[in-house]
């Protein structure tokens, strides 16, 4: 078995980069891995379903270690070094760099959904509409100094003033469509950088999708607060709409930009499947809200 620390230089900050994790997995007794670079694409052959890949950097990074694991078999660990990783939050992994590395060693894994979508795969969220400007326009600088807020930031100045876009959502637990502000496929319980989700895991063979419609800020900001007290989505409401289902099919009447866990993906229409259990991966216990 080798294990593979796939660092991407342009993760976060740079304060925990290749040598951060090297010092810590050092310290937790794993030493035998050999340090790659996500832009060189040679390792990636040697990889095998014995192997293990330690993905340092946010979402994005992670979703190209775990295209790498879904192809050879090998199992997935997140070492998060990026601004968002909403991935790291659904494993429940340990913020301290030193329990981490400890749970690396440990070994402990479960089977995880994945979202696929054509030929390509998300773990986390992919957005059409308002949450895909935080990628589009969320500069490096902006996310080094405020990180998770920048996607906030971003968001509340776009708000202002949208008048959305018509859709059409289709999914086995039902269809709705009208005018929207912004629409996100979710695998998990947590995207946009630590909102919650209520009632869903990463493991639970569900797509949340969750289609907020384009309301005043006051209005949009009264919802979300019933949401995070009450800790459960209206499925469906003036506001808010919240569906479950294995698969969803997302037809705009004009073309937008698709973006999925941090990056650019493509356009629209959108099909998503969910592929439940088909990623193993390094944590104790899957998160459920």
């Amino acid at each position: 078995m080798t294990t593979w620390l796939m660092a991407n230089p342009k993760a976060g900050d740079n304060s925990r980069d290749r040598d951060f994790w090297t010092n810590h997995l050092e310290k937790a007794g794993v030493t035998d891995f050999r340090v790659c670079d996500l832009g060189d694409q040679a390792w990636m052959d040697e990889v095998t379903r014995n192997d293990r890949v330690l993905a340092a950097g946010g979402d994005g990074s992670v979703n190209s270690a775990a295209r790498l694991c879904l192809r050879t078999g090998a199992t997935l660990g997140i070492l998060p070094s990026g601004t968002a990783n909403d991935f790291a939050r659904n494993l429940g992994l340990p913020e301290d760099p030193e329990a981490l590395c400890q749970l690396i060693a440990s070994g402990t894994t479960e089977w995880l959904d994945v979202a696929q979508f054509g030929d390509q795969v998300f773990l986390n969220v992919a957005h059409v509409g308002l949450g895909t400007w935080p990628v589009r326009e969320s500069s490096s600088e902006v996310k080094r100094r405020f990180g998770r807020f920048a996607y906030a930031a971003m968001l509340m100045r776009k708000v202002v003033g949208q008048r959305g876009f018509r859709a059409a959502i289709q999914c086995e637990s039902g269809a709705v469509a009208g005018r929207w502000l912004t629409i996100a496929v979710a695998t998990g319980a947590f995207f946009g950088g630590g909102n919650t989700i209520p009632e869903a895991s990463a493991n639970d063979g569900q797509l949340d999708i969750i289609a907020v419609r384009p309301k005043s800020i006051i209005r949009l900001f009264a919802a979300f607060l019933i949401v995070r007290i009450r800790g459960k989505s209206p499925q469906r409401a003036s506001t808010v709409v919240q569906l479950k289902s294995p698969w969803c099919k997302i037809q705009t009447r004009k073309t937008k930009t698709v973006t999925a866990d941090g990056e650019i993906v493509g356009e629209t229409p959108l099909d998503v499947v969910c592929k439940p259990g088909c990623l193993r991966v390094i944590c104790k216990e899957v998160v459920s809200t």
